[in-house]
């Protein structure tokens, strides 16, 4: 059994809008993290400053950035279970 505090292979979806201002992140990643706060700190050690495009100082995740963990909408501290998948996303508004 693996314990939930221990890092484990997760996938990330980015958005494609992100991409081009991190040379060489992919659309897809597979990161070792136990929470969406650490896939940030996983994303941000390989591509240093993506955390400051998704996160805010609070630390939160921006208001115009959105995250879903296996479907469901999640914050810094959710947990992510073995295998999970973390969608990036970004907020699209109108009026």
């Amino acid at each position: 059994m693996t314990d939930a505090s221990e890092p484990h292979a997760v996938r990330v979806v980015l958005p494609a809008a992100l991409l081009p201002l991190f040379a060489g992140a992919p659309a897809e990643v597979t990161v070792a993290a136990c929470s969406v706060a650490a896939a940030m700190a996983a994303l941000d050690a390989r591509w240093p400053g993506m955390r400051d495009r998704l996160c805010d100082s609070h630390p939160a995740i921006r208001r115009h950035i959105n995250v879903f963990v296996n479907g469901e909408r999640a914050t810094l501290a959710t947990s992510l279970p073995p295998g999970a998948e973390m969608v990036v996303t970004t907020a699209i508004s109108g009026g």
